[in-house]
């Protein structure tokens, strides 16, 4: 009898910790050419090796004579579709202009509901060098001011914070105006630095 129970306990203990997959290895199966395929079945994509814990914090830096403001916040356990859980950040942003009277051109750092925050992680990217995020900016009717926010830092520069805004090309109803800017400029490489 004791030795069924550490049975039934060793095989509760695989088959929970199979669930579990790395941030890692989800980016790397889920690109074009896996170096592996995908687990079969998995319930929580975790943040085992502590990859998003150089992103917390809050980043800052001026751009084009703006002020870019970034606050990330790591999330465990987050529900994907009612059976998946994931390790994700979290994102604020505020943008202001420079001078003695800025004027806030964005700001969500004060929204309380992440739901709504507009700005969330969606994993790692597949060189593992980069973390993606989804960001969608206030909607002005025939354009797109949303897309995927690339974080990027370097090991040898571990307090500055690349930021790298790709707009997504869907199609849409309506004719954008020639002065529509995206709310994060599109294909620049932003700056900000650990506060």
């Amino acid at each position: 009898m004791k030795y069924l129970i550490i049975i039934i306990a060793f095989s509760f203990t695989f088959s929970c910790k199979s669930q579990v997959v790395s941030l890692e290895t989800m980016a790397q199966c889920m690109q074009d050419n896996p170096p592996f395929p995908c687990p079969n079945i998995f319930t929580y994509v975790k943040d085992v090796n502590n990859t998003l814990n150089k992103y917390v914090g809050t980043w800052k830096g001026i751009y084009d004579g703006k002020i870019y403001e970034m606050n990330l916040l790591k999330k465990e356990n987050v529900d994907v579709d009612g059976i998946v859980k994931e390790d994700r950040l979290i994102g604020r942003l505020r943008i202001t202009t420079t001078g003695n009277l800025p004027l806030i051109i964005f700001d969500n750092f004060n929204e309380p509901d992440d739901t709504k925050t507009n700005f969330e992680g969606l994993g790692l990217t597949s060189n593992l060098q980069s973390y993606s995020m989804f960001f969608s900016g206030p909607v002005t009717s025939g354009c797109i001011n949303y897309g995927k926010v690339f974080l990027m830092i370097k090991p040898a520069n571990p307090n500055t914070l690349n930021i790298f805004f790709d707009g997504n090309y869907d199609t849409v109803m309506g004719e954008c105006p020639n002065t529509f800017k995206t709310t994060i400029p599109e294909k620049q490489n932003i700056y900000l630095t650990k506060q």
